[in-house]
């Protein structure tokens, strides 16, 4: 907070320069403003209450520089902008039109904070609801201020867009579908026909706003009964924002009750020749939605993008496969109350299993596809040195992942007796163990082992040979795996040019100087400070320290202690102190003539 007031001083310079008063009346470029002040305030990483705080220290910088105040600290008095006062000279300031707007943003700002604290907190939606009238009615305020003659057309045009905008938003809170519609169209016609009355530069902004409101109006025609709306908004998760911030929510919500009255009408699915009822919904509403997200993967623009789907095709499979696993506690307590004991594996439990190859199957593409990207990413050049860049490691990690999931299909429940679909998966373990030795190799080159790399590169041609004499039978299972020829034409000319490196290698590398044998019987504790090549240190009995080790001389301790001396009576040497404490002349006199010895 302080750092906003602190750059404040420095923005407002730029924003005067926008608020000048033209040749042709006053104007303003209301949505600049906006979108630069949203920009440098918070709403880059949403942060409503941070521009909020800086729309009121905007609203009192400007009544105090305009000399505009409602009162004083000891009493309120309301002063509204009126389109009079914009017709006196005395007003004729564009700052005046500058107030209403960002008595609007305030609201507006404050009614999207309440929006994200009402996922958690029900009741301030009711609050929500009222600011964004407010911010509502705060524009049509500007909207009939720019009515006054002395405004020029640019200015009036771009305040009923944000009034037509600000409406949009209220009714479609409300659920008012064709009244948000047609708000959201008329803000939409405003700014493509502004657009193109400008030059391209100044256009870029006005077609940003219109693709924000777009998806607005998509989800106003599909709840009103469009039904081509709904194709135009599965085609925005290909996005990599889903939508929008205010549309992400609203647009999953949407997906999945679209799926849930598609779901009334699907009753059962058949996969390995079995055909299994499907009575959970959430089961059916997954599974009819299998598709599309296949689908939507599949013509993804980008990996960041595909690996977002992917994750939201996992969450859904989990959160699915929990709904059967409770019903399958529940069958499994009927069961032992009526005693049933039955070889046969039921259909809920198979149904299970579906389940669980479609998430472990997800899995492997989704690591698969993690793998093709480090894999394009090691063959560039490196750039930056002090960044650190995919290594042949990372990749190992993801084919482990991915060996772990396929092991796992091949234990899943019902499908033990079912031969093809063992000798499916064990090929797919194949394929990629072959890839995942390759990568280990890959890791030894560049640590310079090249008998190591050399053994792995043809355990690699091995597994390779083996997979395409066993995929004769099996061709259909080949379909979604990598090419293992392409592997084995890469693994061939790796092979040659770890030759060429192991030779080079050898002849660069300088002779290394004869170890000085130990000939003398020093142990190995003795001699630490130098090294000296020493063959009994690796036989079974190495000379590490003496043994036995030399006595030493220690202090003994005491077998008897003199406790007499507690118990001696020392002679009186009262006489002594008495000739010592004698004094005065005569004392004095007697000692020079030794009289006193």
């Amino acid at each position: 907070m302080a750092l906003d007031k602190q750059n404040e001083g420095k923005i407002l310079p730029m924003d005067e320069n926008k608020e000048n008063t033209t040749e042709d009346g006053i104007g303003l470029e209301i949505l600049q403003i906006i979108k630069d002040s949203q920009q440098q305030h918070g709403l880059r990483h949403g942060d409503y209450q941070r521009y909020r705080g800086y729309c009121s220290r905007r609203l009192r910088r400007l009544r105090k520089t305009l000399g505009f105040k409602c009162g004083n600290r000891h009493k309120f008095t309301g002063k509204k902008v009126t389109v009079e006062m914009l017709s006196d000279n005395r007003y004729s300031d564009n700052r005046y039109l500058l107030l209403v707007l960002m008595e609007a943003e305030r609201a507006w700002s404050y009614s999207m904070q309440l929006k994200q604290e009402a996922n958690t907190e029900p009741r301030k939606r009711f609050h929500l609801l009222s600011r964004l009238r407010k911010a509502a009615k705060h524009g049509e305020r500007l909207e009939k201020l720019c009515e006054s003659p002395r405004v020029d057309a640019k200015t009036k045009l771009e305040a009923q867009a944000y009034t037509s905008y600000l409406s949009g938003m209220v009714r479609f809170e409300l659920q008012e579908w064709k009244d948000a519609m047609e708000a959201f169209n008329k803000c939409k016609t405003i700014y493509e026909k502004l657009a193109s009355a400008f030059t391209e530069e100044l256009a870029v902004l006005y077609h940003q706003r219109v693709e924000e409101i777009s998806p607005n109006i998509r989800y106003c025609a599909y709840n009103i009964g469009d039904q081509n709306a709904m194709n135009e908004l599965m085609q925005m998760r290909l996005s990599a924002g889903g939508g929008g911030g205010m549309m992400a929510e609203k647009l999953e919500a949407l997906i999945t009750q679209t799926r849930a009255k598609q779901a009334a009408t699907m009753s059962e699915v058949e996969w390995r020749g079995r055909t299994v009822p499907v009575k959970i919904d959430k089961a059916r509403i997954f599974l009819l939605g299998l598709g599309d997200n296949e689908a939507a993967i599949a013509q993804a623009a980008n990996e960041e993008t595909k690996e977002r789907l992917y994750e939201t095709l996992l969450a859904e499979c989990r959160d699915t496969i929990q709904a059967v696993r409770e019903e399958l506690k529940t069958e499994a307590k009927q069961r032992e109350r009526s005693d049933e004991a039955s070889g046969k594996v039921s259909n809920l439990q198979f149904l299970h299993s579906y389940l669980t190859y479609i998430k472990l199957w997800t899995v492997v593409k989704r690591n698969e596809s993690m793998a093709h990207m480090l894999q394009a990413k090691l063959k560039e050049p490196q750039t930056d040195e002090n960044k650190r860049g995919p290594r042949p490691q990372d990749l190992i990690r993801l084919y482990d992942i991915i060996l772990q999931s396929l092991a796992e299909l091949s234990t899943l429940q019902g499908l033990e007796e079912d031969h093809t679909f063992q000798k499916e998966v064990a090929l797919k373990m194949l394929v990629y163990k072959a890839y995942r030795c390759f990568f280990i190799a890959q890791s030894y080159v560049l640590v310079k082992k090249w008998s190591e790399a050399l053994v792995l590169y043809e355990r690699v041609l091995k597994y390779a040979k083996e997979v395409q004499s066993k995929a004769k039978s099996l061709n259909n299972s080949l379909k979604d795996l990598p090419d293992v020829q392409e592997l084995i034409t890469e693994v061939n000319a790796e092979k040659y040019s770890l030759q060429a490196a192991a030779i080079l290698d050898t002849e660069d590398a300088p002779e290394a100087p004869s170890q000085q044998k130990v000939k003398d019987n020093t142990p190995l504790c003795e001699r630490l400070e130098t090294f000296h090549l020493d063959p009994t240190l690796v036989g079974k009995q190495p000379n590490l320290v003496q043994f036995p080790p030399d006595f030493q001389p220690i202090p003994c301790k005491p077998l008897f202690f003199d406790l007499a001396l507690n118990h001696v009576a020392f002679p009186p040497l009262d006489d002594k102190v008495e000739q010592k404490g004698k004094g005065g002349l005569t004392g004095y006199i007697k000692g020079i003539f030794g009289f006193g010895s």
